[in-house]
């Protein structure tokens, strides 16, 4: 048996202390930084945001940190290139996350209402009542690559015999739901293409008259958003979160305030295969090639 001289035992035991030590505090000072497709106004996604953040620090241990972004694609670029850990997609930066990155992108829950999400198409024209009314028509998307804003109400149009890029006078792209309400109300377009969700909040707070605002299609369901990871996370964090989600109970007070701000009526576990749908409409259409 070889021993050590005794101070450099010592030496020894000190940097393993050291070393047991840093790897202690970096843990500590982790961060998971989470970020949010913009369909909505940015102060709008930090106060949807905020208690859940708070209740993943609870659950995780660790910090949580909300870092905006300023488009759909940095979203996406974000969470392959290893700047943020988690985002919150839709069906479609979903799809296109995972061919970005050859399949390493793994959707972990989504709320129970994605698993047959809607958009609507709204108007003020009276004389606008199905879709092959948009005929001659301005109209508004939300961002390009918006499932519910954009790639499902094209895939529907489409289906319906309406091509948005021949067929209608104008279209434009609003780059979010509530601006896609505001640019109808405000008479900039004739029609648009709505995520139901947004909808239904923003008749619930008074800042859209139905009556003068009107749904006149609303879609057949499709899967839409999910919380989503890279594949090389962690996996003991990985259930951690799956866990947390999972656990938010509206007979909580605290999970109340959650899923209401998230329009949740709970959080289910999601797979990959269930935007399959999603990827093909989205080829169909000449958005993912």
């Amino acid at each position: 048996m070889i021993r050590l001289p005794r101070f450099r035992s010592l030496a020894v035991i000190g940097l393993a202390l050291a070393a047991t030590l840093c790897a202690g505090l970096a843990q500590a000072q982790q961060v998971l930084r989470v970020s949010a497709i913009p369909d909505e106004a940015p102060t709008e996604l930090q106060r949807k945001f905020k208690p859940l953040g708070n209740y993943l620090e609870q659950k995780l241990g660790m910090k949580v940190e909300f870092m905006p972004v300023t488009d759909y694609a940095a979203s996406v670029e974000g969470l392959i290139n290893n700047k943020l850990d988690m985002v919150w997609f839709g069906g479609f930066t979903f799809v296109q996350a995972k061919a970005r990155s050859g399949g390493k992108v793994l959707p972990l829950v989504q709320r129970e209402e994605d698993e047959q999400f809607k958009s609507v198409f709204v108007t003020t024209d009276k004389a606008i009542n199905k879709l092959t009314d948009l005929k001659g028509k301005t109209f508004s998307f939300g961002s390009e690559s918006s499932t519910s804003g954009h790639l499902m109400p094209r895939y529907f149009l489409l289906n319906a015999g309406i091509n948005p890029d021949t067929d209608m006078k104008r279209v434009a792209f609003s780059g979010a739901h509530d601006a896609t309400v505001a640019a109808v109300s405000g008479g900039k377009v004739d029609a648009g293409a709505v995520n139901i969700s947004v909808w239904e909040k923003l008749v619930t707070q008074n800042k859209v008259d139905p009556k003068t605002v009107r749904v006149f299609y609303t879609t057949p369901g499709y899967y839409d958003y999910n919380w989503s990871v890279r594949s090389d996370m962690n996996p003991a964090l990985r259930q951690k979160l799956t866990e947390a989600f999972l656990s938010l109970n509206k007979n909580d007070p605290q999970g109340k305030e959650i899923l209401d701000l998230q329009r949740a009526t709970r959080f289910v576990p999601t797979r990959p295969e269930n935007y399959d749908a999603i990827e093909k409409a989205a080829r169909q259409a000449g958005l993912l090639k």
